[in-house]
């Protein structure tokens, strides 16, 4: 038989298994497309918003009244709550009915008309860091515009013109510009990151199941053969993959292509090249479960390994947490990651519009990656199928 009819006769024997096995089909087919819809619909809001607050105002003035008006009317803040007294906010903010309380204190409206300093809390809870960090951003751009106004009136007041009045508030202006992901959406930062992250352990189980699989139910010599050379176990083994890549890469592409054009999102850079990388990915990622399950011959442990490398992915990847900021043990962890290397071409195309030349090297070498990966996995099958006391095993 040919190179191409091993192929052949191995993604049909995969195809007549799948539809035998409505579950195992499952994992490759519906069940990452409702998982990166779930991804997508979380994030779909793009900007959190409404964020829930309580106000305990203490000195009941216009004032206090004002700055209320403005923090409700910020648009990532709604004022969820009013306390009579601080045990009433305290026992909100420890039960979680809001994620933040702002105190404005007795003497308030009295200390900022005798010149004085007036004290505004924000009490917020810190392990929550993108709720604290988006509640703490509008409160002091809400308290600041209030205190910006009371300033000018007392100035204007004082025979100050506004614009003199605004220059000697603030001399020295910092001006922030932001070059990528401007409206800082959610949907383009995280939820883009995190649907590849997912893909990627999908990818990579539905390989290691798909070889372990055969050791375990002890059929590698129905799908090898007694004593199958190695060319003839790496065309097997690339139609027994076949399925799990196109049906994956089907929910990749349609996945990416709509959280950016169907989103009205234009990236900056080529989302071609950034679509190609991602099909190059999950290629290494199905290709390295298939060589954990042939080199371990045991789908568990190849189960294991799995989780091991594609879990903590997303952590390591330098998306959330900066990598350049983790311990040297760590950085080097990431590195070894096929993840932290796809997600950094995904965000040099997509957010920052880089040169393609930039991001060339990358998918180039995981192509590289994916044939090494299957070319030794072949040649562990071939050991495998000549050892069937091996087989079985969990």
């Amino acid at each position: 038989m040919s190179l191409r009819g091993f192929s052949t006769a191995s993604a049909r024997r995969e195809f007549a298994l799948l539809r035998t096995r409505p579950w195992d089909l499952a994992m490759i087919s519906w069940v990452p497309l409702l998982a990166v819809f779930l991804i997508w619909w979380i994030f779909s809001a793009g900007l959190p918003e409404r964020l829930p607050i309580g106000v305990l105002d203490q000195d009941h003035s216009s004032l206090s009244r004002q700055v209320v008006r403005f923090l409700d009317a910020t648009p990532g803040l709604r004022v969820a709550q009013r306390y009579s007294d601080e045990a009433e906010m305290a026992r909100a903010l420890t039960s979680g009915d809001v994620d933040a309380a702002v105190q404005l204190p007795r003497e308030l409206s009295r200390d900022v008309k005798q010149g004085r300093v007036g004290q505004i809390v924000l009490l917020h809870n810190a392990q929550l860091g993108t709720h604290s960090s988006l509640i703490q951003r509008d409160v002091r751009t809400a308290v600041g515009t209030v205190s910006g106004g009371v300033e000018l009136t007392v100035r204007s007041k004082r025979g100050e013109s506004m614009k003199a009045a605004r220059v000697s508030m603030e001399p020295i202006k910092a001006s922030m510009v932001a070059l990528f992901n401007t409206s800082t959406d959610y949907e383009q930062f995280l939820g883009a990151a995190l649907i590849p992250a997912l893909l990627h352990i999908l990818a990579m189980t539905a390989g290691a199941w798909a070889v372990g699989r055969e050791l375990r139910d002890r059929s590698i010599g129905e799908w090898l053969g007694a004593s199958p050379r190695w060319h003839e176990a790496l065309a097997a083994l690339v139609g027994k993959l076949a399925l799990a890549f196109a049906s994956l890469s089907v929910v990749a592409l349609a996945a990416m292509l709509w959280i950016t054009a169907g989103r009205g999102w234009h990236p900056a850079g080529s989302l071609g090249w950034t679509l190609f990388a991602l099909l190059v990915f999950l290629a290494l990622s199905i290709a390295l479960g298939a060589f954990v399950a042939a080199l371990t011959r045991s789908l568990r442990t190849a189960l294991s390994a799995t989780g091991f490398i594609t879990a903590p992915a997303f952590a390591f990847g330098g998306v959330g947490f900066p990598l350049v900021a983790m311990p040297l043990l760590a950085q080097a962890w990431a590195k070894l990651l096929p993840y932290t290397h796809y997600i950094r071409v995904q965000m040099e195309q997509l957010q920052m519009g880089a040169p393609v030349a930039y991001s060339v090297a990358t998918p180039l070498w995981m192509v590289v990656g994916t044939g090494v990966l299957m070319a030794a996995c072949a040649g562990a099958l071939v050991k495998a199928a000549k050892a069937p006391e091996s087989w079985g095993g969990r």
